[in-house]
């Protein structure tokens, strides 16, 4: 089973620290394109669903919608 292209990091950013030597900077990435393109995804579903329905099911209904947007976001 292959893993899913993710579409990289969705609110890249930096994390200042300080030391007593002076500050720096590290880079975070957070959670990728995938797993926030899935939130979206997984709140509409839960908001249109007229009762209640298996969650594994919307999990993996999530995340084709998310594969599909990180795909159809790489071909533009």
């Amino acid at each position: 089973m292959s893993v899913p292209h993710d579409g990289g990091p969705a609110f890249p950013g930096e994390e200042a620290r300080h030391s007593l030597g002076g500050s720096f900077r590290i880079p975070r990435s957070g959670m990728s394109l995938r797993d926030y393109f899935a939130g979206q995804a997984l709140a509409g579903l839960l908001a249109s669903s007229p009762g209640l329905i298996d969650d594994r099911v919307m999990a993996f209904n999530a995340y084709a919608i998310a594969d599909t947007m990180v795909a159809a976001r790489d071909r533009s």
